[in-house]
This record gives structure tokens, C-alpha cells and sequence, in this order.
């Protein structure tokens, strides 16, 4: 591989990082709880946000990532931009997801039902 044919990945690493990075503070989710949801450490998010890693193409985390995104995209969609509602949605307890959303999608499991919640609510908006 040359050093040209590399730079999309790391570029695209770097971005898809970042994304995650801006929309976890934006939920007012820790580097802790955003670690639970990509099954990552909570010293790997802490050198992700020092610029000294990059969530990797073709891992998990990556996977996860992409997901978190949706989750943040959805609920953004939903609340026309209005972070505090975001967050507020977030952060409470929700009866048809039977639990508070950030934290039913710290497993793999959760994430996909509150991504699926917010995808039907949205669909209906």
C-alpha cells in the first residue's frame, strides 16, 4: 500500500473520530460512558480526543462508531437541532425502551434498540 492509497483511511479515520467525539460532548455523554458504547477503554476515547488515536476501518469500534452516529443523527432530526432536548431525551427514562437510552446502549444490543426506537419515531415525524 502507498502512502496515497493510505490517507483516504487515515483521513476518513480521523473524521469518523472526531464526528463521534463532538456528538458524545454535544449528548453530554463522558469519555467513560462514550468507551461502553464502542467497547473501548476509557483511556483509548482519552487519546482519541487528544488527537493521538483514530478509531480503525474494519474493527468493531469502527462499526460502533458509524451507529453512535445514526443514534446522533436521528435524535438530532427528531429535535430540530435543540441539544438540551437531545440530551434531556437521553439522559431520561424512556417507558418503551423500558430504562434511560444512554445507558440501555452501552451493549451492542442496546445501541441497536434505541437506533431502531429512534429510526420508527422518526419515521413518523
Amino acid at each position: 500500500m502507498t502512502i496515497a492509497e493510505a490517507a483516504p483511511t487515515i483521513e476518513g479515520s480521523q473524521v469518523l473520530s472526531k464526528a463521534v467525539l463532538k456528538a458524545a460532548s454535544l449528548l453530554d455523554l463522558s469519555h467513560a460512558k462514550l468507551a461502553r458504547i464502542l467497547g473501548l477503554s476509557a483511556s483509548t476515547v482519552s487519546r482519541m480526543s487528544g488527537g493521538h488515536y483514530a478509531l480503525s476501518q474494519g474493527r468493531k469500534e469502527w462499526e460502533l462508531s458509524v451507529l453512535f452516529l445514526r443514534l446522533f443523527r436521528s435524535l438530532d432530526s427528531i429535535t430540530g437541532g435543540r441539544e438540551n432536548d437531545a440530551r434531556a431525551w437521553l439522559h431520561s427514562k424512556n417507558a418503551a425502551l423500558a430504562g434511560v437510552p444512554a445507558d440501555i446502549m452501552e451493549s451492542i444490543q442496546g445501541l441497536l434498540r434505541v437506533v431502531d426506537y429512534l429510526d420508527a419515531v422518526r419515521g413518523r415525524v
